[in-house]
């Protein structure tokens, strides 16, 4: 309906383009006057027609005065007969000059054939742009089933300048060193094919979300130079059934015609899930385009120097006959990045970023375990934004912490006005987790103690380690449970009372005893097994189902021993708070006094 209409504008605003354009080159007549023939005859006669010009049946009289008049005489007499019909002297006729001109070729037939052919050419002209319409429709709709992967070609002039390569990932060195070899078998298969080697068909980049898998495919076929196709595995899926695997074949089509080149599949278990899990039997619309890229990757021809990247976050729910060898060969893990990689992060990153001559960005990476790239990227993005709000010119330590805490906890909620009796509550429930967490051997470090609101947090308590762990202890996790319940405990023997602000930390207390016995096998009485095996449901999204695989009465066992165990960390916080009450009193005093507590002056309080 929208395209009609625009249709009809359209020709409207042709037709009256072209009626304009008629009128402008008509004559104008308006200084002309029309007369009779019986006028003329007088003029004649009285002398007082200078000249007359016959153009066909026009009669155009100019006169002695200078006036131009107009006559219309019948198409099949001639001016002469005109003139002696009405009895006009001879010698009157003498003294005019006359002169006959013919109409030009285009006038005439302009004249003549407009009034018909100028209805048929808007009516030919709708036609046209009608059919125009509905074969557009018809392309579209063939077009439905093509492939909608982007092509970039390395090897175009304007995209040299934006290639991106192996130097501007930073960290990963042995994901980088495993896709090297993808680079030189596009690059040199030669070298290969002559050791009986087969070039691997697909690789596959697993890691958390924000580790850098997508900037690694670019990354390679900036290394490789060779046409990179890329999409989404959810723009292979549509509501119709076949169109997905149609896609599949044109992807793949293309693919084989740009060869040597790399296709890169982002978010493959959106197409990439186990078969049969979910609901649509086998003949669900995203089962048959996985099983399209089955048979297109298997069906390959050898040597054919077309790879398949793919990203995944979730590689424990693809279907297996994807990641069997030749189709996923390899599989390329990226893992969080440590402390030296987190410092060759930021200074990617930090590039185009001006800094004072002070900031030291290994203490930034000291301070952000855990962080994964595209979180360093975000951390130093509002470093500067804040930089910009506060009007200078030059990123400090100071923006840069504080980046680094909105990153984590959110930004900070100045507006939200405590009371002066929640002031108190808040300043001594951190105080307690800093006390117990500064007292406990295998706790790291406090960084920072705060009772300025943060996203959902009313105050925080920050604590970094010194080093990289990937290895956790009982030990450590018994304290750290003295650390969550060392607000709670502080609650209780300061004001007798209990509030709703240790919510959170007694969830994340629980669920970790929890984990320490079901997970963990840390269980004091059940023994070194796991309890319970968490599946998700494909077809219920995000939604996690536990299958137990014991009994109620094991579940008893569970329940008591996560009591137990929390128990134990309320009796070793509340030992260590009632022991230090002078340097709780004395942290709690600060808290008030500035709202924050950096490391060192927390130290020299704690000495």
């Amino acid at each position: 309906m929208k395209s009609l209409l625009k249709n009809l504008l359209i020709f409207f605003f042709i037709f009256i383009v072209i009626a304009g354009l008629f009128y402008n080159a008509a004559p104008s007549n308006q200084e002309v006057e029309r007369i009779s023939i019986n006028k003329l005859v007088e003029e004649i006669n009285n002398e007082e027609a200078e000249s007359i010009v016959i153009e066909g049946s026009i009669l155009k009289v100019s006169l002695k005065g200078g006036g131009k008049q107009s006559v219309k005489k019948e198409a099949g007499e001639s001016f002469s007969e005109l003139l002696n019909n009405f009895g006009v002297p001879a010698e009157k006729i003498n003294k005019v000059n006359i002169e006959v001109k013919e109409e030009s070729g285009w006038q005439f037939w302009l004249s003549n054939l407009l009034p018909f052919l100028f209805p048929l050419l808007l009516i030919g002209l709708f036609v046209y742009f009608m059919f125009r319409q509905v074969q557009g429709a018809n392309g579209r709709a063939m077009m439905f089933g093509q492939s909608q992967a982007r092509e970039v070609n390395r090897q175009d002039e304007k995209n040299k300048k934006k290639r991106t390569t192996f130097k501007d990932v930073a960290g990963v060195r042995e994901a980088k060193e495993d896709l090297e070899e993808v680079v030189e078998f596009l690059t040199s298969p030669k070298k290969f094919i002559e050791l009986g080697a087969n070039i691997p068909k697909g690789v596959l980049l697993v890691g958390a979300p924000g580790t850098g898998k997508t900037l690694l495919a670019k990354a390679v076929a900036g290394e490789a130079n060779v046409p990179f196709f890329h999409i989404s595995g959810s723009e292979f899926v549509e509501m119709f059934v076949g169109v997905g695997a149609s896609r599949v074949r044109d992807l793949f089509k293309k693919a084989k015609k740009s060869s040597p080149c790399i296709v890169f599949i982002d978010e493959i278990d959106a197409v990439g899930r186990q078969r049969g899990s979910g609901l649509g039997g086998s003949h669900d619309e995203r089962e048959q385009t996985l099983n399209q890229i089955l048979v297109e990757m298997d069906g390959f021809e050898p040597n054919i120097n077309v790879i398949v990247l793919a990203a995944t976050n979730r590689p424990d729910v693809l279907d297996p006959a994807l990641l069997r060898p030749g189709r996923f060969d390899r599989r390329i893990v990226l893992d969080e990045p440590d402390i030296n990689d987190r410092l060759e992060i930021l200074k990617v990153h930090s590039k185009n970023k001006p800094f004072i001559k002070d900031v030291s960005l290994r203490r930034v990476a000291e301070r952000t375990p855990g962080f994964s790239g595209a979180d360093l990227a975000n951390l130093l993005n509002e470093a500067a934004i804040l930089t910009a709000r506060k009007n200078k010119k030059m990123i400090g330590m100071d923006e840069l912490f504080d980046s680094i805490e909105k990153v984590m906890l959110g930004p900070e909620r100045k507006s939200r006005m405590l009371s002066e009796k929640e002031k108190k509550i808040t300043a001594y429930h951190e105080a307690g987790h800093a006390l117990v967490a500064h007292l406990l051997p295998n706790i790291d470090p406090v960084q920072k103690v705060s009772i300025i609101s943060r996203g959902l947090a009313g105050g925080y308590t920050l604590k970094v380690p010194l080093e990289d762990k990937h290895m956790h202890s009982k030990q450590e996790f018994l304290e750290e449970l003295s650390v969550l319940l060392g607000g709670y405990i502080t609650e209780q023997e300061i004001f007798g009372d209990i509030t709703t602000g240790a919510t959170s930390d007694l969830r994340t207390a629980t669920n970790l005893a929890r984990r320490m016995i079901t997970d963990y096998g840390m269980s004091k009485n059940l023994g070194p097994r796991t309890f319970g095996n968490r599946e998700e449901l494909v077809f219920l999204g995000r939604e996690l189902h536990e299958q137990r695989d014991y009994s109620e009465k094991i579940a008893e066992k569970i329940d008591q021993e996560v009591m137990d165990y929390i128990n134990e960390a309320g009796v070793k916080a509340r030992e260590l708070i009632n022991g230090n009450k002078e340097k709780l009193d004395k942290i709690v005093e600060l808290l008030l006094k500035e709202e924050t507590i950096e490391k060192e002056e927390f130290e020299k309080l704690m000495s």
